[in-house]
């Protein structure tokens, strides 16, 4: 190992925000747990009936062209602290804010979205998994054994959850590190992600000046995209508190707990390390089937989430408006 300190999101726990927790899903498939809570199981449902008619052609989306760029959300220059951000409207195709959208910059965590859909969309989701030495190396600790079980779809849902860098590890082993990273870069050439590139699966700093993962906003929106379209029970994962196997990976926490009190919230993923500092990316509802995904990079590890928050209000607010125009 290099001499620097690296700190990911997967060593620190995560302070709340004082709102309302999320109950821990219970076993059995993810999208099971999110159609059937109440309320907010039937706004997911509606908006993943809207994701479904999107791309009922198969047409998984791409990169977002700048021909789609409406900016109906205005904000002041300082209000927020990360160096990119983007808020994009699905169902209109619209980029609704944007700033600095193309800026290539280091992902973080945010490159496991693209090591799971990798993965997935190269072996089954019912894969058998088992937790070797090798993948406990890695920087931080979610509590994973050796000769631990695993399904395949789990795994990467507890991975995307609580940003373990192991359990991306031992992802990657069942077709070899080198192999997984290939082909995440592969699909990102693929969708026309033109400022992403990996050299690694967990979006960990290789070195004091080298990121493991980089990638603009917008290239994080369509990874979004990809994903929830794709495989979207894996996504919802990360709404909830992470689900233990059999008292594998039991204790670990969400790194997303500060903002599962925002209403409408269909799954995020966090970031941060050295150099990438503090990156997230979130699927919120702001009404009945009408999400929007939202992405920060280089804020820092607070300010990210209130980076959101800003974000995701001013949606809301611009929503309103047109409604009452």
């Amino acid at each position: 190992m290099d001499s620097y300190e690296v700190t990911t999101d997967a060593q620190v726990e995560p302070q709340t925000s004082g709102g309302s927790q999320l109950p821990p899903a219970p076993k059995g498939h993810w999208k099971e747990v999110s159609v059937g809570i109440s309320a907010l199981g039937l706004i997911l449902a509606l908006g993943y009936v809207v994701f479904d008619s999107m791309y009922a052609d198969n047409q998984v989306a791409s990169a977002i062209t700048p021909l789609s760029k409406a900016k109906p959300i205005v904000l002041a220059d300082d209000a927020l602290i990360a160096q990119a951000a983007v808020v994009y409207d699905p169902v209109r195709n619209a980029v609704l804010f944007a700033k600095n959208p193309e800026a290539q910059l280091p992902l973080a965590s945010l490159a496991k979205l693209a090591t799971a859909h990798a993965i997935l969309s190269a072996r089954g989701r019912d894969e058998i998994v088992v937790i070797k030495q090798d993948a406990l190396t890695k920087e931080g600790d979610s509590n994973l054994h050796e000769g631990d079980v695993w399904r395949l779809a789990d795994l990467l849902a507890f991975g995307l959850t609580t940003s373990s860098n192991d359990a991306m590890a031992a992802v990657a082993s069942i077709v070899s590190e080198e192999g997984l990273v290939s082909r995440m870069n592969e699909e990102a050439k693929v969708n026309g992600l033109s400022q992403s590139y990996y050299l690694n699966e967990t979006g960990l700093d290789v070195s004091s000046s080298t990121a493991g993962a980089y990638g603009s906003a917008l290239d994080v929106v369509s990874l979004m995209l990809n994903l929830m379209k794709n495989y979207p029970d894996v996504f919802e994962a990360t709404a909830y508190a992470p689900r233990s196997e059999s008292g594998s990976g039991e204790g670990t926490l969400s790194t997303i707990e500060p903002i599962w009190d925002i209403p409408g919230l269909i799954g995020a993923k966090t970031g941060y390390t050295d150099l990438a500092g503090g990156n997230l990316a979130v699927a919120v509802d702001i009404g009945l089937g009408e999400p929007v995904i939202a992405v920060v990079l280089g804020s820092t590890r607070d300010g990210r989430f209130e980076d959101i928050r800003t974000l995701i209000e001013a949606a809301r607010d611009s929503r309103v408006s047109q409604e009452f125009k």
